[in-house]
C-alpha cells in the first residue's frame, strides 16, 4: 500500500523547535482544554495572551467529550499569531489546523499504549498533515492528589520527592531521541513540581524542559523558571481569571538564562 505523504524534511520543520531552544528569555505556554471554555472565554484568553506576549498555546486534554478541538484551534489562530501546538491526550486529538504537534510519550509510566501504541495509530495522519512534530517525553509527577491524566493513562506518577527517578527517566528519554522533556503535575494539580526536581532534571539533560501543573501564582511560575524550566505551562490558573496571565507571564519572562 502506498500513501501520498507530504515532504516533512528537516529543512521544513525546525521553526517551532528553534523557539523552544532559543535562550533569549524563558517562555510561557498557555494550555487550553477545548472542552471547557466557551468561545467568549477563549477569545478573552487570546486577548490576554497577546497582551502578555505568551510564547505558545497548547491545546488538548486527558479526555474530550465534544468535537470542539478543531474549532478551538481555528478560533485561536484567527485572532492571534501565537504558535498553536496540539497537546494530544490520545490519538484522536490531532488536527491539521495546528502549527505543530507535541508527540507525547508517557515515559514516567509503563503503559505500552501511552509509550508507543497510540502513536502508531496517529503516525500516518501526522505524516499526511505535514505539520512540525516534536517528540516529547511526558513525565507525570505526583501533585498530592489523583489527576485525570493519571486515571486516563492508567499509570502511576513519579513520587514528588524522588528526584533521582525523575532525573534518570528524563535522561533516558533524551538518550532515546526525544527532543523535549515535560514535567507535569496534571490538570488541577494540588502542588507544583518541586524546584528541587526541576533543578536536578535540568542538570541531567541538554534538551529543553517544560514544567506545568499546579502553577497558580507569579511567584510559583518564577520559581519554576529560575529552577531550570525553559517553558512554564499554565492552564487552570487563569481559566476563571484570565487577567492574572500577564503577571504570571512577566514573572517568567523576567527570569534570564
Amino acid at each position: 500500500m502506498s500513501l501520498n505523504f507530504k515532504d516533512t524534511s528537516k529543512a521544513n520543520i525546525m521553526a517551532l523547535y528553534d523557539i523552544f531552544q532559543d535562550k533569549t528569555r524563558k517562555k510561557i505556554a498557555v494550555l487550553i482544554d477545548p472542552d471547557k471554555p466557551s468561545d467568549e472565554k477563549v477569545l478573552s484568553v487570546v486577548a490576554k495572551a497577546k497582551e502578555a506576549e505568551v510564547d505558545f498555546f497548547f491545546v488538548g486534554g486527558s479526555l474530550l467529550t465534544t468535537d470542539s478541538l478543531e474549532h478551538c484551534i481555528k478560533l485561536i489562530k484567527e485572532h492571534c499569531d501565537i504558535p498553536v501546538l496540539s497537546f494530544p491526550g490520545n490519538s484522536l486529538q490531532i488536527s491539521k489546523y495546528c502549527d505543530g504537534f507535541l508527540l507525547l510519550s508517557l515515559i514516567s509510566g509503563r503503559n505500552a499504549e501511552m509509550l508507543i501504541g497510540r502513536h502508531v495509530i496517529a503516525a500516518p495522519y501526522l505524516k499526511l498533515y505535514g505539520n512540525e512534530i516534536i517528540p516529547t517525553g511526558y513525565m507525570l509527577i505526583d501533585s498530592g492528589k489523583a489527576t485525570s491524566v493519571s486515571y486516563m493513562s492508567n499509570t502511576s506518577p513519579i513520587p514528588r520527592d524522588k528526584d533521582d527517578i525523575a532525573m534518570c527517566t528524563a535522561l533516558a528519554g533524551e538518550m532515546l531521541g526525544l527532543k523535549l522533556i515535560y514535567l507535569e503535575g496534571g490538570s488541577g494539580a494540588q502542588n507544583p513540581v518541586t524546584t528541587s526536581m526541576i533543578s536536578n532534571v535540568r542538570k541531567s539533560i541538554s534538551i529543553p524542559l517544560i514544567v506545568g501543573g499546579g502553577i497558580r501564582t507569579p511567584e510559583q511560575a518564577a520559581a519554576a523558571a529560575e529552577a531550570g524550566a525553559d517553558v512554564v505551562c499554565v492552564g487552570t490558573a487563569f481559566e476563571k481569571e484570565p487577567e492574572r496571565l500577564k503577571a504570571i507571564a512577566d514573572a517568567i519572562h523576567n527570569i534570564h538564562y
